[in-house]
C-alpha cells in the first residue's frame, strides 16, 4: 500500500508531528469524506510501501524527512510552487524560499524525491498566460538539477472555487477567467519547451486534452518512481481518484477543510474560515487528523 499524505491538505506543513506519531503508533483512523465511514489504516511496516507528501511548504517538516527515511520509509515529495501574487495565494511561502526547500531536498535525499507542480494555473488579470510564461521559466531554471519532472494541471472552476475566485477578486479588484481549450494548449506547448530547456519533463495531471506533444501524463502517485527511490520494487495497481487521473492506488491520511493557507483556487476548502478554526482544534497526539466535529458545527 502507498500512503498518500495529503492531496486533501498540507499535512508537512501544518500536520507533521501528528503524521511522525501515527507512523510510530503504526496506525491512523480516517473519515471517509463522502460517507463517513472510519476507517483504522496500517501504518506499519512493510504494509506500508511508500509515502507520497504533498504540500505548498516543506520548510516546516524538511529537517524531519531524516526521521521518516531513518523509520525505513521510502518517500516521494510533490512541491507546489507557482510563485503567484498574494491576491491568490495569501500566506503561502515566498517561491523563493520554496525553491530552496526543494534544492535541500534533491541534495539529501536524490533528484527523483522532489517532484515539481506547477498546479493549478489560474487566468487572472493578475497572472496572464504571458506571466505564467515568464514565471514558469524563471522557476524552471531555478529548480534545474533538483528536479527531473513538473506537474501542471489547469484549474477547475468547482462551484466552491468560483465562489472563492468572484470573493477575492471583488475584494481586491483583479479578474478571473476560465479561457478556452486552445489557449490553454498553447500555454502547455510553451511550457513543455520551457521545461525542456531546464531538464525536466512536463507531465499533465488529470487532463488529457491538454497532453500536447512532448508531454506527458502525470502519476502523481507514481509507483515506479518510488521504486526508484527505494531501490526495490514497489508494486500497485492503476486506481485513479477522477477521470483521467493515472495515479497508482494509495490510500489517502488527509481530510477536507484542514488547510490554513487560504490559496482561493483551491479545490481542497470549502470555507477557508472553518478550515482554519478546525486546525486550531488540531490535536497531535489524536487517532485522527481531526477530532470529531463538535455538536453544531456546520458541515461546510
Amino acid at each position: 500500500m502507498i500512503i498518500s499524505a495529503s492531496y486533501r491538505t498540507d499535512i508537512p506543513c501544518f500536520y507533521g508531528e501528528w503524521f511522525l506519531r501515527r507512523l510510530d503508533a503504526g496506525y491512523c483512523r480516517v473519515r471517509n469524506p463522502y460517507g463517513g465511514q472510519v476507517h483504522r489504516v496500517d501504518l506499519r511496516l512493510p504494509a506500508v510501501q511508500g509515502l507520497v507528501f504533498w504540500t505548498k511548504n516543506l520548510g516546516p517538516f524538511l529537517g524531519r524527512l531524516a526521521e521518516v527515511r531513518r523509520r525505513g520509509y521510502p518517500f516521494v515529495v510533490q512541491c507546489a510552487i507557482n510563485g503567484y501574487p498574494r491576491a491568490l495565494e495569501g500566506s503561502v511561502v515566498d517561491a523563493r524560499r520554496s525553491v530552496e526547500h526543494i534544492r535541500a531536498l534533491a541534495a539529501d535525499h536524490g533528484p527523483r524525491v522532489a517532484v515539481w507542480r506547477y498546479d493549478p494555473i489560474v487566468f487572472t488579470s493578475l497572472t496572464p498566460a504571458t506571466f505564467h510564461l515568464e514565471n514558469f521559466a524563471a522557476l524552471a531554471e531555478a529548480l534545474r538539477g533538483s528536479v527531473d519532472e513538473v506537474i501542471i494541471s489547469f484549474a477547475q472552476i468547482y462551484r466552491k472555487t468560483r465562489r472563492h475566485l468572484d470573493a477575492a477578486a471583488a475584494r481586491s479588484g483583479w479578474r478571473w477567467e476560465d479561457p478556452e481549450d486552445a489557449v490553454k494548449r498553447r500555454l502547455a506547448e510553451q511550457l513543455v519547451e520551457v521545461a525542456r530547456r531546464s531538464a525536466m519533463r512536463l507531465t499533465v495531471c488529470a487532463q488529457q486534452r491538454y497532453v500536447v506533444a512532448g508531454a506527458g501524463e502525470a502519476r502523481c502517485v507514481d509507483a515506479e518512481r518510488l521504486a526508484a527511490v527505494a531501490g526495490r520494487p514497489v508494486r500497485a495497481p492503476v486506481q485513479g481518484n477522477r477521470a483521467d487521473c493515472r495515479c497508482h492506488r494509495s490510500r489517502d491520511v488527509g481530510e477536507y477543510d484542514t488547510c490554513p493557507h487560504g490559496c482561493v483556487y483551491c479545490y481542497a476548502v470549502n470555507d477557508p474560515a472553518r478550515a482554519r478554526r478546525r486546525y486550531g482544534r488540531h490535536d497531535p497526539a489524536g487517532e485522527f487528523l481531526l477530532p470529531p466535529e463538535p455538536s453544531g458545527e456546520p458541515a461546510g
